[in-house]
Order: structure tokens, then C-alpha cells, then sequence
């Protein structure tokens, strides 16, 4: 589809360009946020009529994204998430979260403008670039922890994730001392068991040994005391 461009847009060109696009690209994104008209002979003319005010508003909206800038660029932001041990989030966070962190603290910042590729899906410091206007990009820094504690660490340079291999050896190193521990420890409860078992097996044989004798000795009281 051939659209009209009503202000500059990265790559595709400056404001008044007639280009190009995917029918997608223009359906969802260029025309309904008013970005561009479709390039029939109309239109053309429409934006004759519309190009002084377009500039005008252009002017405007960079001034305040530039006042913006001068608020945040080089920012740190932090944002705190559940994670497992190895660092991946149990979510994401998305430029909506990042726009609404910003909102929360006085920025004028939408999600559009925050030109992040894919989610955030792992604890870290992210370098997350801002498109404020054509003219106008800064960028923040994006802290993403499971604690404040953390996020202060993580912004130190310190690792604050354990691999996923490093986790499954220490828990077998662990095993193998607790195994190494209770071993000697169960061999010398058996041991242990043994020994009275066979101190009890002396015991009952003394004791069987003696019923011969003291039979003799209740036999010979019995004829005495006839």
C-alpha cells in the first residue's frame, strides 16, 4: 500500500513522503494512530492544505519530548519481579510496564515510545531506548530484580543468578557429603546392634546353662528335707 507520511518515521522517510508499506504495517500502525493517509489524489491534496499545521504540531511535540528527554535520558529504573534462582522471570516486563513505571514518576511517556524489541524475561540491567519524537531519542536504564537489596547489587556489576548447571552440582556435592556423613554414622548403629545382640544371646545361653545345676541343687534340698 502507497501511504502519505504525516511526520518523519525512522527509515521510511520524512514528513510529505509518499512510500510504500505492507498492508499490515498500515492498517495497524501508520493510519490509525494518524500517522500517514493513504496516497490517493485527495489525500495528496488533503495534505497541502494540512502540511503548514502538521509542522507547527511537529514543532511543538519535539519541544516537549525534549523537555522530556532532559528528565530522563540515562535514568535508571528499577522493577521488581519474581524469578527463579537462575534469573528467569516468572512473567515479563513489557514497555507498558516500563511506560507505567515512568508515568509514576512524573514522565510524560507512553508505551509507544519505548522502543523495546522483545519482553524482558530474565533478572538484570537493561539499556532500553526511548523514541520521544522522530527527532528526539534518549535512553534509560532498566534495572529488573527480585528485591531492592538485589537490584542495588545487580547495579554494582555483581552476578546475582546461579546457572542452572552450577545449581545441579552443588546439590549433588550436597548429597554426596550428607551421604558421606550418615554413612559411618549407620555402620556404627549396626555395629552397635550387634554387640547387644550378641551380649543378649551370652546372656540367654549362661542362663540356660545353669537350669541343669540348679535342678541338681532343688533335688538334693527335696531328700534332705525327707
Amino acid at each position: 500500500m502507497e501511504v502519505i507520511l504525516l511526520e518523519r518515521i525512522g527509515k521510511l522517510g520524512q514528513m510529505g513522503d509518499v512510500v510504500r508499506v505492507k498492508d499490515g504495517y498500515a492498517r495497524n500502525f501508520l493510519l490509525p494512530r494518524g500517522k500517514a493517509l493513504r496516497a490517493t489524489a485527495d489525500n495528496k491534496s488533503r495534505f497541502e492544505g494540512m502540511k503548514g499545521e502538521l509542522q507547527a504540531k511537529s514543532l511543538e511535540a519535539k519541544g516537549v519530548a525534549g523537555e522530556t528527554a532532559a528528565k530522563v535520558d540515562g535514568k535508571s529504573y528499577t522493577v521488581i519481579r519474581q524469578a527463579s534462582e537462575s534469573g528467569q522471570l516468572f512473567g515479563s516486563v513489557s514497555p507498558r510496564d516500563i511506560a507505567g513505571l515512568m508515568k509514576a514518576d512524573g514522565a510524560e511517556i507512553n508505551r509507544s515510545h519505548v522502543t523495546l524489541n522483545t519482553p524482558i524475561k530474565s533478572i538484570g540491567q537493561y539499556k532500553v531506548p526511548l523514541a520521544l519524537h522522530p527527532d528526539v531519542e534518549v535512553s534509560i536504564t532498566v534495572i529488573v530484580a527480585r528485591s531492592q537489596a538485589e537490584a542495588e547489587r545487580i547495579a554494582r556489576g555483581e552476578n546475582v543468578t546461579v546457572r542452572r548447571e552450577d545449581a545441579e552440582e552443588e546439590a549433588a556435592a550436597a548429597l554426596a557429603n550428607a551421604e558421606a556423613f550418615f554413612e559411618p554414622e549407620a555402620a556404627k548403629a549396626l555395629q552397635e546392634g550387634e554387640e547387644q545382640a550378641d551380649a543378649g544371646g551370652e546372656a540367654v545361653a549362661t542362663t540356660d546353662a545353669d537350669k541343669p545345676a540348679k535342678a541338681a541343687k532343688k533335688a538334693k534340698k527335696k531328700d534332705e528335707e525327707a
